[in-house]
Parts: structure tokens; C-alpha cells; sequence
């Protein structure tokens, strides 16, 4: 029959080997996992990064096609107050009208 103390001494011998094995996987399991996070974090910055300068780009245009449409609208309003007759006299004659009357 074996001695009790040499199957105590494996036994306790496999158990500290189950513990490193048990503290190996979860090593490995948070190399893996820190892994993972890392090149979804990558991937997650590309695609921000492609999205975001898809929005300048159209934010750009945006901006540019209301300056036109700014410039053009301004340029249209200045040619008609330039195109407008202006009646000096009758303007005159109404200016007077309101600072000048009785009371």
C-alpha cells in the first residue's frame, strides 16, 4: 500500500499544476482579449477617421456652393438698386413732407 504522505505530496503536486494552468489561460485570456480590443479599436478609429473626413469634404462643399450662392444673390441685389431710377426731387419733396409739418 502507498504511503499517505507520498499521495499527499501528488496530489498537492497536480493541484499546483492545475493552478498554473488555470493562471496560464487566464494570462493568455487577457493577452487575447487586450489583443482583440486593440484591433477593434483600430479598426473602429479607421472607419472614424474615413467618416468624419467624408463629412469636411461635404460640410466644404456645402459651404462653398452657399458662398456662391451668397455672392451671386448679393451681386444680383446690387445691380438692381444700381439699375433703380433714383427721383431726387420727389424725394426731396417727401423728406421735406415729414420734417416739416405743423403739428
Amino acid at each position: 500500500m502507498p504511503d499517505n504522505e507520498a499521495i499527499l505530496q501528488h496530489l498537492l503536486h497536480i493541484e499546483a499544476e492545475a493552478a498554473n494552468m488555470v493562471n496560464d489561460a487566464q494570462t493568455e485570456a487577457g493577452r487575447r482579449a487586450a489583443e482583440a480590443e486593440k484591433a477593434a479599436r483600430a479598426g473602429h478609429d479607421a472607419a472614424y477617421a474615413k467618416q468624419a473626413a467624408a463629412l469636411e469634404a461635404e460640410y466644404q462643399r456645402h459651404l462653398e456652393e452657399a458662398r456662391k450662392d451668397y455672392e451671386e444673390r448679393l451681386a444680383a441685389y446690387r445691380a438692381a438698386l444700381d439699375a433703380a431710377p433714383l427721383d431726387q426731387a420727389r424725394f426731396s419733396a417727401l423728406a421735406e413732407g415729414f420734417l416739416c409739418k405743423d403739428g
